[in-house]
């Protein structure tokens, strides 16, 4: 769902830019103040695990200057302050499930004042196959890998700590023991410079009636050899996933929803036909075959709800 909500006279509507809610002038640093007007043009799209906000650049009178925007979500209970940012545009980090969100903009300038509130946009996030009933799944669809073995800098120790790579048993496994936040490639150096496969197993009680679905997030990658993967179940191939290219943090820093973080998350996510699984053990297993590392922000395999 996307709305723009483009304002022409730089003066927000008062029964809907829900001033009250949004901190009032001169609540930050320097001299405090109204500036003129409002940031106008605010758009909000929603996109799987994000929402994208746009606006246009405030007009400054005379020789004042934009220090920071201030991103709000706005709630029945008031307004949440998520970002500051010197750009007119900031990606909200989101879950899986899709929920409306509205959101304002208020631009600050070098003296401290403040403007009115942005006219509010709204969208709501894609529903994900991870808001499905899960089968099995490891970490946390939270837009952070700090929850993993090795995480968030000692990528350096995974030939000593997984000298047979990953092995992973749904229900008895530990996320921060037994899954390494960083899938090498054959392109890395420091583990060996060849393919490594991580390995999902996961029991059913009967093969499904109708498909799954399976999700990968990811919390960054290497921005210029991501390469590439091999998706299998139960030793069949279902997909080579191509990955997109990241910031190459990934493998330092695992908080990609901290405001500010220079990480660029991304997802893969799509169906797995009922007749690839089997009653008992399922294997589910992801190969790097290409390139270099992706750093994991969770995975699974889920059910419709």
């Amino acid at each position: 769902m996307t709305t723009d909500t483009t304002d022409t006279t730089d003066t927000p509507d008062p029964a809907t830019a829900d001033p009250a809610t949004v901190p009032a002038a001169g609540h930050g640093h320097g001299h405090s103040g109204r500036a003129p007007g409002a940031v106008s043009g605010l758009a909000a799209a929603g996109g799987l695990g994000a929402v994208e906000l746009t606006w246009r650049p405030y007009r400054t009178r005379g020789r004042q200057l934009v220090d920071h925007y201030e991103v709000h979500e706005l709630t029945a209970a008031g307004s949440t302050l998520l970002a500051r940012t010197l750009f007119p545009h900031h990606t909200h980090r989101v879950g899986p499930a899709p929920v409306t969100r509205r959101y304002t903009v208020v631009a600050v300038v070098d003296s401290g004042a403040r403007t009115r509130p942005a006219r509010p946009a709204e969208a709501a996030n894609a529903r994900s196959l991870a808001a499905g009933r899960p089968v099995a799944q490891v970490g946390d669809f939270d837009h952070r890998g700090l929850e993993f073995a090795l995480s968030p800098n000692q990528s350096a120790r995974y030939p000593t700590a997984f000298p047979q790579d990953v092995d992973f048993r749904h229900g008895t496994s530990d996320p921060g023991r037994d899954w390494c936040y960083l899938h090498p490639g054959p392109r890395d150096s420091w583990a060996g410079r060849k393919e490594h496969t991580f390995t999902l197993r996961f029991d059913l009680p009967a093969a499904p009636a109708h498909d799954l679905g399976f999700a990968l997030w990811l919390i960054d990658s290497h921005a210029t050899a991501a390469g590439t993967a091999d998706l299998a179940l139960n030793g069949h191939a279902v997909r080579t996933l191509a990955f997109r290219g990241g910031a190459t943090r990934g493998s330092l820093e695992g908080d990609a929803a901290r405001p500010g973080s220079v990480l660029k998350p991304s997802s893969y996510e799509l169906p797995l036909a009922a007749g690839l699984f089997t009653p008992g053990e399922n294997v589910l297993t992801l190969r790097k075959t290409s390139g270099s590392w992706i750093a994991y922000d969770a995975l699974g395999v889920f059910a419709p709800r």
